[in-house]
């Protein structure tokens, strides 16, 4: 099963969104699919699939440990780990086609029949008032999830905090988060992604002024590196009922090593895009296991991701939740064929055919490259 070619596809899905993939095609007329999107990096990543694409010709695709390695200190950094886990899930997608079997089974076998997932409103919310927010929150409730994320805080940045429409932002985003807490009721579990826009300080005040509103957990408060914050406000958010969550960009073990040893996160969140595939994940994962911390899957984005990230969770023993983006795009479903992707009652059942189980649709994809992005989701400080 020799490699004949790599190659980066990007898709325009939305005005805001663009999704990244990587093709790995075998001379024996097979194809592997991963995903590489990172919002915002795409230039940067197709030109790092192009410098990537020539090492792997001729080589054999089951060789998974010896063509997708992570190097931590890789100089490439979050693009050139993003690139390589793609491969790595496009090579385990290829392994699972030539053995007949599921990638779930190829991981070892599933310990669960089904994966729960919870909803990110966040892409799915318009208008992004609170009753915007809440209303999406209860089209997932509806469609059967019992716990939703937002992320409510944009354009708030702590940097900039002394202009009076940051205070505006940050009393905006509680306005936001109280509305879908009101909406959803005390049976669904809220989550609140910070996206790393506050100081220690503020993320502090930020627990204290959620503590009424009962949430599951906080993501991302500070930057990651903070490690001594971030244990004292896993501490603060414990005090008050709530998990503290984060660590969705990092990739190879190493990065997590000192998270679990310093008890920074009750949940961590590698993404199967950026950490460094399947099998990193597993090994963070079993060292996550060792410290007592749960593992809920970072996976926003496009249904490559979804469908690698489902087999992946089913196979976790610390296994908590997986994100799934809800509301965004029904491109989510129709950009991919196989297995049904959609997800009843808020949970994905198992694909059962070999590899990954599901295929790109690669003629209507190319039909809508992916577009550089004038307003894009995040804040272009925060990458």
């Amino acid at each position: 099963m020799r490699i004949a070619s790599v190659e980066f596809l990007g898709v325009n899905v939305t005005p805001k969104t663009n999704w990244c993939f990587l093709l790995v095609r075998t001379e024996d007329g097979r194809t592997g699919i991963g995903e590489c999107t990172l919002s915002g990096q795409e230039a940067l990543l197709e030109a790092e699939v192009v410098r990537l694409a020539p090492a792997p010709l001729g080589a054999d695709a089951r060789d998974r440990n010896r063509l997708a390695r992570l190097l931590p200190h890789a100089p490439g950094g979050l693009v050139a780990h993003t690139v390589l886990s793609a491969l790595e899930q496009a090579l385990w997608d290829l392994a699972g086609q030539d053995a007949g079997q599921s990638l779930h089974r190829m991981l070892g076998g599933a310990l669960r029949p089904t994966v729960t997932l919870y909803a990110n409103i966040n892409r799915g919310a318009n208008p992004r008032t609170p009753e915007g927010f809440a209303a999406a929150a209860q089209r997932a409730v509806a469609d059967g999830f019992r716990a939703v994320k937002l992320a409510p805080f944009e354009p708030l940045v702590w940097e900039d905090a002394s202009d009076p429409a940051q205070r505006a932002a940050y009393a905006e985003g509680i306005a936001r988060i109280a509305a879908v807490r009101d909406a959803v009721g005390p049976g669904v579990e809220v989550m609140v992604d910070a996206h790393w826009r506050f100081s220690p300080g503020g993320a502090a005040a930020l627990i204290r002024d959620l503590a009424p509103l009962g949430l599951f957990w906080l993501e991302c408060p500070v930057a990651e590196a903070n490690h001594a914050e971030i244990r004292r406000l896993r501490s603060m958010a414990n005090e008050r009922g709530m998990r503290l969550a984060g660590a969705e960009t990092l990739a190879g073990l190493a990065a997590y090593r000192p998270l679990v040893e310093m008890g920074c996160y009750d949940v961590l969140m590698p993404d199967v895009k950026h950490a460094g595939g399947h099998e990193e994940i597993r090994r963070i994962a079993a060292l996550a296991q060792s410290a007592g911390v749960e593992v809920a899957p970072h996976n926003p984005t496009g249904p490559i991701c979804h469908a690698h990230s489902v087999h992946l969770c089913a196979t976790l023993p610390n296994f908590l939740l997986l994100e799934v983006q809800f509301g965004e795009t029904e491109r989510f479903f129709t950009l991919v064929e196989g297995e049904e992707l959609r997800f009843p009652g808020g949970v994905a059942p198992l694909p059962a055919s070999p590899g990954l189980g599901i295929r790109l649709r690669e003629e209507e994809a190319r039909a809508a490259p992916w577009v550089v992005m004038a307003q894009p989701w995040l804040d272009p400080r925060l990458g």
